[in-house]
């Protein structure tokens, strides 16, 4: 194998496909997609995190908001990939293969044989402490969201919510064992427009933190990163809930 492969662990996807065409511009990457899990088994893990009332209306706003609107948002965010230049284009099935889990032995067993220089993940499960010792290497991961501030999902939104528009934007950051803890390395706003919502948020999230991880991925391959480690963890944010959304819409004129 090459001196530095880039393994890119993530779900299956247009934002893995575009973080592998970001890095695969500059070095030799290969992909590992992770199965999603089970439905029943992850609506079981979002009941303990979040109580069945809020899960309800998480799951009615992601059917009556947020599927309609991104398909009705499709065309921007084509144009906001297009105007950076930006591939949403799935990588060659020489360069897949695929695990379960990036929990699992066969994950290890299959980074063992790559023998990468450096690890990204994207959207992948959270990676426990074991796994993490056992891969031994740097692994990195693109969040949208300023972290500390924003961890957990939908960050950009977030802060929108909160008008706290100087804490809108991407992390990427080292990964621990926490949930979005782990070391800071780059971090970039990101500026909205009119034309934006909650669907396209993530999409320019995407073009700035594909652009910082290329970046990032360099100055760990030279040795020559500086990690900025967080002080506190504040609080983790989760899916807006169908009455939550349409109250901020109405309220804040958050889209």
């Amino acid at each position: 194998m090459p001196e530095q492969l880039i393994v890119l662990i993530g779900r299956e996807g247009a934002s893995t496909n575009i973080l592998f065409q970001a890095l695969d511009a500059h070095y030799e990457v290969h992909v590992i997609h992770e199965e999603p899990p089970a439905t029943r088994k992850l609506l079981r893990w979002r009941v303990k995190q979040v109580g069945p009332f809020r899960l309800a209306g998480q799951m009615l706003f992601q059917i009556g908001i947020a599927l309609p609107m991104g398909r009705l948002s499709a065309g921007r965010r084509r144009a906001i990939l297009k105007q950076v230049g930006a591939l949403d284009l799935p990588p060659p099935p020489e360069k897949v293969s695929r695990t379960a889990s990036v929990n699992s032995p066969d994950l290890l067993e299959q980074l063992k044989a790559l023998a990468p220089s450096l690890v990204v993940i994207n959207g992948t499960r959270i990676l426990t402490a074991h796994t993490l010792r056992a891969i031994g290497i740097p692994v990195l991961n693109v969040h949208a969201g300023i972290t500390p501030k924003y961890r957990g999902v939908h960050g950009g939104y977030w802060a929108l919510v909160n008008k706290d528009a100087a804490h809108c934007g991407v992390t990427v950051h080292v990964v621990d064992a926490g949930i979005d803890t782990g070391g800071i390395l780059h971090q970039a706003l990101i500026h909205p427009s009119p034309k934006d919502n909650f669907t396209t948020y993530p999409a320019l999230q995407l073009v700035a933190g594909s652009k910082l991880l290329v970046q990032a991925v360099q100055e760990v391959l030279d040795g020559r990163y500086q990690v900025i480690k967080p002080t506190t963890t504040d609080r983790r944010w989760y899916h807006p809930t169908l009455w939550g959304y349409i109250w901020f819409r109405l309220s804040r004129k958050v889209r």
